[in-house]
């Protein structure tokens, strides 16, 4: 089974030169699910039921009868399962299984990390070397290595129909045309998540987009990220996969740089886009919460990744990073950095040390 080669816990440190350290063990990223087609069968579920329940209304009984409640009633149940198939496509770590990984803090997340910064201990890990869908995260690689070859922040970028998810269809809130320079893309990109920045940010770099991809995964090569690739800048893609054990390293690296770090904790921002002056704000409810010491962080999400995050932050007087991936639930990654944070503080103000049960690793062994 695939879930063998994946879900893989219990690093023991993680360092900027960590290149070839357990490499026989390491997980080869996975390919993507294939996205759903429109017009897949449940979809057109969808359609038929949407279609159903207006031929009933209209064909109903008159409104006040029983007759007609109990017939408005069943297209109701009927239309929403329809539409609840669709929304209830799994992430990879669902299909892998890594969700029935049991953690003593009872995680929604199917991968967890801390560690010190300064001393690489591992304080917790569950599937820490499985290797997954990252989505936005993949921003941190982008912004580092537009900052890295020293770009002229100055420049302006303008946003084309290149720069437009095709793929998600999600959406943005810089249309076609409009004209940042390259430092307020890096802001918006690493603060709000802003694909469409992200995109042009890779689109302007020499050689093109290709070629700024080629740069990511060299970087992540130098850096020893070997669970890491990526194939596009803005994390949309699922093939952009990484292990928490990598993404760890990627903080390290990143928090190197000042204005990554800047740009990533800014609780929110005000800009200038065409003639309008948009509101942005951090995609991170705990940099705008204002009750954590958060030196870097990103966030991620992409139905086939779950909700994702990765900060440095200071809890208990130590540099820590945390990396916490494919959470279900809309709030559930922050459910469960709290509860991380609750733990860490606990055991401090108790001078007892991190029990060793708090290495996880997945009950399915090779």
């Amino acid at each position: 089974m695939l879930v063998l080669g994946l879900a893989l816990g219990g690093a023991t440190g993680v360092s900027a030169q960590g290149q070839g350290q357990g490499q026989a063990s390491r997980p080869k990223a996975a390919s993507a699910p294939a996205a759903k087609k429109p017009g897949s069968e449940a979809e057109r579920r969808t359609a038929s039921a949407g279609a159903s329940q207006k031929k009933t209304q209209a064909n109903a009984p008159k409104a006040g009868s029983a007759n007609a409640k109990r017939i408005k009633a069943a297209a109701a149940v009927g239309a929403a399962g329809a539409v609840a198939a669709v929304a209830a496509r799994p992430s990879m770590g669902q299909t892998y299984g890594l969700h029935q990984t049991p953690d003593p803090l009872d995680l929604k997340s199917s991968v967890a990390l801390v560690l010190d910064r300064n001393t690489n201990e591992v304080l917790f890990s569950k599937n820490a070397q499985a290797v997954l869908p990252i989505a936005s995260i993949t921003k941190l690689m982008t912004s580092m290595v537009v900052f890295e070859h020293q770009q002229d922040l100055d420049e302006v970028l303008t946003v084309t129909q290149d720069d437009v998810d095709t793929e998600k269809n999600s959406g943005s809130r810089l249309a076609v045309g409009s004209r940042l320079t390259r430092r307020e893309m890096l802001h918006l990109a690493l603060m709000s998540s802003e694909n469409r920045a992200a995109h042009a940010l890779g689109r302007h770099f020499p050689g093109g987009l290709s070629a700024f991809v080629d740069s990511m995964n060299q970087r992540a090569r130098d850096l020893g990220m070997h669970d890491t690739r990526f194939v596009e800048p803005t994390g949309l893609s699922s093939k952009n996969q990484s292990s928490a054990h990598d993404l760890a390293i990627l903080v390290r690296a990143s928090h190197e740089h000042e204005l990554l770090r800047q740009f990533s904790v800014t609780p929110e921002a005000k800009m200038a886009v065409g003639r309008q002056q948009l509101q942005f704000r951090n995609t991170n409810g705990l940099v705008r919460g204002g009750t954590w010491d958060i030196a870097l962080q990103k966030t991620g999400y992409i139905a086939e990744a779950g909700r994702c995050v990765v900060m440095q932050a200071t809890l208990a007087g130590r540099e820590l990073i945390l990396v916490l991936l494919d959470s279900a639930g809309r709030y559930s990654r922050i459910g469960d950095a709290e509860r991380l944070r609750k733990w860490i503080t606990d055991h401090a103000a108790q001078g007892s040390p991190m029990p060793e049960k708090s290495t996880v690793r997945s009950p399915v062994s090779g």
